[in-house]
C-alpha cells in the first residue's frame, strides 16, 4: 500500500500524540504522587528512555522507507529527530533543576564522579546542532556542510546507549537491548557511515601514489 500525503499527514498527527502524551502522563504520575520513591530519578530516566527512543525510530525511518519503497516516509525524519532534542531538553532540564537544584558549582564534581554525564552531555550537544540546522533555510545555506553535520547522528547513536548503560547500578539488560537494536541499525548504515568517515577524496591520493608506483 502506497503512502499518500494525505496518509503522511495522518502519519505525522499520530507521531505527534505518541511523543506528547507521555509527557502529559509524566505529568499525571508526579501530581497524582505516583512517580515512585524517588519522583526526580523517575523523571531523569524517563525523560532519558523518551530521548533514546525517538532516537531509535529516526534511525528506523531511512531503512524501512527502503525495505518498504516508501519515500515519503523520510518526511518525517525531521519531525521524529526534533523529539529526540525535545526529550533530551528534559531529561537535562529534569537533571539540571531537580537533581543540582541549579547548583552549577557541583556540576564538575558531578561529572568527576558520574563521567557518563559528561557522555550524555556530549549527545546533548550534537542533537542541539542537528535541531538547530534542521530548518530547510540553513540545509539551503549550508550546502554539503550539512550532511557531514547531520551524520554526526552516527556518533550520538554511540553515545546515547553507552550513556544509558553506564548510568545504571545494577539492571543491564535493557540498556544492552537498546546497544544491540542501535549497533544493528548502524550496520545497515555501514557504507554510508564508511564513506563519511573516508571520504573518497582521502583515497585518491593514495590510489595516484600506487598508480605510480607501479608505472
Amino acid at each position: 500500500m502506497r503512502l499518500t500525503p494525505g496518509g503522511l499527514l495522518w502519519l505525522k498527527g499520530l507521531l505527534h500524540l505518541s511523543f506528547i502524551l507521555p509527557v502529559v502522563y509524566l505529568i499525571m504520575l508526579v501530581l497524582t504522587d505516583n512517580a515512585g520513591g524517588d519522583p526526580v530519578q523517575y523523571i531523569i530516566h524517563f525523560t532519558g528512555m523518551g530521548a533514546i527512543n525517538a532516537l531509535v525510530v529516526t534511525l528506523m525511518i531511512s531503512p524501512l522507507a527502503k525495505l518498504t519503497k516508501q519515500g515519503l516516509l523520510l518526511q518525517i525524519r525531521r519531525l521524529v529527530g526534533l523529539y529526540v532534542f525535545a526529550y533530551a531538553c528534559l531529561h537535562i532540564s529534569a537533571f539540571i533543576s531537580l537533581d543540582l537544584l541549579f547548583a552549577w558549582g557541583f556540576l564538575v564534581e558531578e561529572v568527576i564522579k558520574r563521567p557518563y554525564i559528561l557522555v550524555g552531555f556530549s549527545g546533548f550537544i550534537i542533537a542541539l546542532l542537528l535541531a538547530v540546522t534542521s530548518f530547510k533555510a540553513l540545509r539551503r545555506n549550508m550546502g554539503r556542510r550539512w550532511q557531514s553535520l547531520h551524520n554526526w547522528i552516527y556518533v550520538l547513536a554511540i553515545l546515547a546507549p553507552i550513556h544509558f548503560y553506564w548510568s545504571v547500578k545494577s539492571e543491564i539488560i535493557e540498556p544492552s537491548i537498546y546497544i544491540a537494536v542501535i549497533a544493528c541499525l548502524l550496520w545497515l548504515r555501514r557504507r554510508q557511515i564508511s564513506h563519511w568517515l573516508m571520504p573518497k577524496s582521502k583515497l585518491r591520493p593514495k590510489i595516484n601514489t600506487n598508480a605510480k608506483s607501479q608505472t
